[in-house]
C-alpha cells in the first residue's frame, strides 16, 4: 500500500526538511557491502559537480536502518545502503518517526563469497550442508541435534584438509550476516539428512539452524571487511565471508572457496548459479530532496549509465548489473521519487 501523509505530518516533514539546508554534505550511512560502490558514486559526483564530497559510513544494514529511520531534517542520513530488503520492523520504525516517504533502489546483484589466502594450496570446494556443518552452533551427530563438535574440516569430510576451522565473518548487525544466514546456513541445514529425512519443515529450520557458533571456529569480524582481508593474508588457514567485491578487489593475494563446484563471478552470480547471491538496495528519504544541496544530483550520478549499466564504474568494482528491462524501472522509481510499498513480512 501508497502511505497518505496527513496535514501535521507533511507539516512536520516541512519543518524538519527546511531546518535540514543548515548541512551542505549529503550523509549516507549502512552496508559495507554497498559502501564501496556508493563511495565510487561519490567521488565521481564530487568531481563532476562541484558539490561537496558525500559523507558515507559503514555502519552495517541493520545499523544504517536504526539511525535512517529515527526521523528527517539535518540531523539524519539521507541515505541508507542495504544488502537486503527492508524489513517490515524497520519501515514501522521509520513511519513511527515521520520517515513516511521512502524510495527504495535496487541497485544490482552480489554474490556472498568465502574466500582464503591465494598461499593456501588446497583447491577448496564446499557444499552448502558442509559449510553449515562447519559454523553452525548445533548440528546432528549419531542421530542427536547437539552442540557442534567439529574442530578440523577433515572430521566434516575426509577429503578435506586436517587443518583448523577458522572463518571470520559479519556480526548479526550486518545485512551480510542476514543474507549468509538464509542462503548458506538455512539452505545447507535442509540438505543434512537428519533435516531432509527428519520431516522439519522451514519453520524449525529457521528457528534451530539460525545461529553461528561462538566456541572459536566462527569469529565475528566486525563491519570493515577490509580487516577481514588483512587476516587472511596473515593466516593461510582462515577463511573470510564477504561480498564479492571484496574478493574482486583483492584476487591478487585471496582466492575463493567454490561452492557446489561453481565460483562467483559476475556471470555466476546474475544467473543464480552461483548459490549465495543477493540483491544489493539504497533508500533514500524523499523529503530531504530539493533540501540537502546536491541530493537530486547525486542520485542522478548513482542511476546514470555510466554507473549502474554492464561495464560502467560499478561493474568495473565487483558489482553485478540489473538487465536493461529492471534497470529501467530502477532508475524510472528513483529519478522520480516514486514512493515505496510498506514490505511485506
Amino acid at each position: 500500500m501508497s502511505l497518505k501523509l496527513t496535514a501535521s505530518t507533511a507539516a512536520i516533514i516541512v519543518v524538519c526538511a527546511t531546518a535540514a539546508s543548515a548541512r551542505d554534505a549529503i550523509r549516507i550511512v549502512g552496508s559495507s557491502t554497498v559502501f564501496p560502490y556508493t563511495q565510487a558514486v561519490a567521488e565521481q559526483f564530487a568531481n563532476n559537480t562541484g558539490f561537496p564530497s558525500p559523507i558515507v559510513e559503514s555502519t552495517g544494514t541493520g545499523g544504517g536502518m536504526q539511525i535512517f529511520c529515527e526521523g528527517i531534517g539535518e540531523a539524519h542520513p539521507d541515505i541508507t545502503g542495504a544488502s537486503r530488503g527492508m524489513k517490515p520492523s524497520e519501515f514501522e520504525l521509520c513511519v513511527e518517526n515521520g520517515v513516511t516517504d521512502i524510495t527504495q533502489a535496487n541497485i544490482g546483484s552480489d554474490g556472498l563469497s568465502i574466500a582464503i589466502s591465494n598461499s593456501n594450496d588446497y583447491d577448496w570446494d564446499l557444499s552448502l550442508a558442509e559449510i553449515y556443518l562447519a559454523l553452525g552452533a548445533e548440528v546432528p551427530v549419531d542421530g542427536e541435534w547437539v552442540d557442534n563438535p567439529y574442530q578440523t574440516w577433515n572430521e566434516i569430510d575426509e577429503r578435506l584438509p586436517e587443518s583448523e576451522i577458522l572463518v571470520l565473518g559479519p556480526p548479526p548487525t550486518s545485512g551480510t550476516r542476514d543474507a549468509f544466514v538464509e542462503l548458506a546456513m538455512w539452505e545447507g541445514c535442509m540438505e543434512l539428512d537428519y533435516v531432509s529425512e527428519g520431516g522439519f519443515d522451514e519453520d524449525w529450520v529457521e528457528e534451530n539452524c539460525s545461529r553461528m557458533r561462538t566456541d572459536g571456529p566462527f569469529i565475528e569480524a566486525g563491519e570493515n571487511d577490509n580487516l577481514i582481508v588483512q587476516r587472511l593474508n596473515s593466516d593461510e588457514n582462515a577463511m573470510g565471508i564477504f561480498g564479492y567485491s571484496f574478493l574482486f578487489e583483492n584476487l591478487d593475494t585471496l582466492k575463493a572457496v567454490t561452492i557446489n563446484g561453481v565460483e562467483p563471478d559476475p556471470d555466476t552470480i546474475a544467473s543464480g548459479d552461483y548459490p549465495v547471491s543477493r540483491p544489493l538496495y539504497f533508500y533514500v528519504k524523499n523529503a530531504h530532496r530539493g533540501v540537502i544541496p546536491g541530493l537530486n544530483e547525486f542520485l542522478e550520478e548513482y542511476m546514470s549509465e555510466d554507473a549502474m549499466a554492464p561495464g560502467g564504474y560499478l561493474t568495473e568494482r565487483g558489482m553485478v548489473a540489473l538487465g536493461d528491462a529492471r534497470r529501467s524501472e530502477v532508475q524510472d522509481a528513483v529519478l522520480n521519487g516514486r514512493t515505496m510499498e510498506a514490505p511485506e513480512s
